[in-house]
């Protein structure tokens, strides 16, 4: 089976809109895009009266020799969710196909599926007490039934998982390809990858058609702001899914922040700093489950924990009132007493634990 087989029959051949920019055109006098001849008085001297590319030439070469991929099979995007979104609309018909996602999980796989009308066919990881796992093989039973139903186009991998942490093994993901055998594309959502010692996916993409990969500059590279995501696929499906984009979806000061934040130095840095998260984590994850009131501090590789609580409500509004916000998890499957709690700096980390502390001398 080809990849292009799995895209929507409609869109495999789809150009999409041609915007001025996406012509190529070059000139000294631009008359072509009905632009303002003027730069606003706001413009910090970036001829933000003038549309930008729309996939950033320099911008890709540096992300494709970041992620050591072929620039061809990148595609930058608002966010991972729009990469995410791009996906479902690409390869899911309404009200016929489906996705897999394994919960607990990230929220946004099934709203893009719920918005496209595609169904949402649920996995669970499996809870061994210390970690979350994949199940693999119930995943690849899952892919066998929905044949009959809503057949399953994506299967989504989030690993480092959110909200629960742990990383799938290189090996289950490379199981899970080899199993689905090119009835279904496989996207690893690497959003936290920086913060795992494991090996990325990515070094999978040049064996698998099938496989693509998300990243983010959300995270390490603390751009959360700029709203810039990347996805990693066969250049085929990535000029399906470009065809699809927005026109501009990139804004000219965030593709200028970004090619300075994974410039050598700044990447540098970006890893320096995910290795102090990665030490605050451990020890934050042992203060904690030295509590009382803390049931299971659940094994990470990513920049948060996902902690039960005897009491997840007193927990939670107990760290409120003492100005600290974490993520509540409760409405997640099987995360009744959960709280998601991010690693920040070592400060922030000490207001967490003086809260939760001062939470067990007031029940004592």
């Amino acid at each position: 089976m080809s990849l292009l087989d799995l895209v929507r029959s409609d869109l495999r051949d789809f150009g999409g809109y041609g915007s001025a920019r996406k012509t190529g055109l070059k000139g000294s006098v631009w008359l072509n895009a009905n632009e303002s001849p003027w730069a606003s008085p706001a413009d910090p001297g970036q001829s933000l009266n003038r549309y930008p590319e729309p996939q950033p030439a320099a911008l890709k070469a540096r992300l494709a020799a970041l992620y050591k991929v072929r620039e061809d099979s990148v595609l930058m995007t608002r966010g991972s969710d729009e990469g995410i979104d791009l996906l479902t609309r690409a390869l899911c018909r309404a009200e016929h196909d489906a996705v897999l996602i394994s919960p607990p999980t990230f929220g946004m796989y099934a709203v893009c599926a719920r918005v496209q009308n595609a169904a949402v066919v649920s996995v669970p990881l499996v809870d061994t007490g210390s970690a979350f796992r994949l199940d693999v093989d119930a995943v690849l039973r899952a892919l066998e039934l929905s044949v009959a139903k809503a057949p399953i186009k994506i299967i989504y991998v989030c690993s480092p998982a959110n909200p629960t942490g742990a990383a799938v093994a290189l090996s289950e993901i490379e199981r899970l390809l080899i199993g689905v055998a090119g009835r279904a594309i496989v996207v690893v959502d690497e959003a936290y990858a920086e913060y795992s010692e494991g090996k990325s996916a990515l070094s999978l993409r040049p064996r698998f058609d099938f496989l693509v990969v998300l990243r983010t500059l959300s995270k390490a590279y603390a751009l959360a702001g700029a709203r810039l995501g990347i996805t990693v696929a066969d250049p085929a499906l990535i000029r399906v899914l470009n065809a699809i984009a927005p026109p501009y979806p990139l804004a000219q000061p965030a593709v200028a922040l970004a090619l300075e934040a994974v410039a050598e130095s700044a990447a540098d840095e970006a890893r320096r700093r995910a290795g102090r998260i990665v030490v605050e984590r451990e020890r934050v994850a042992a203060a904690l489950a030295g509590l009382s009131g803390v049931l299971a501090v659940y094994a990470s590789d990513a920049n948060y924990l996902l902690v039960r609580f005897a009491d997840a409500e007193a927990a939670f509004q107990g760290l409120l009132a003492s100005g600290v916000v974490v993520r509540d998890q409760r409405a997640q499957p099987g995360l009744g007493n959960a709280l998601r709690i991010t690693i920040g700096s070592v400060e922030e980390n000490d207001a967490l634990l003086s809260a939760l502390k001062a939470l067990e001398v007031t029940r004592a």
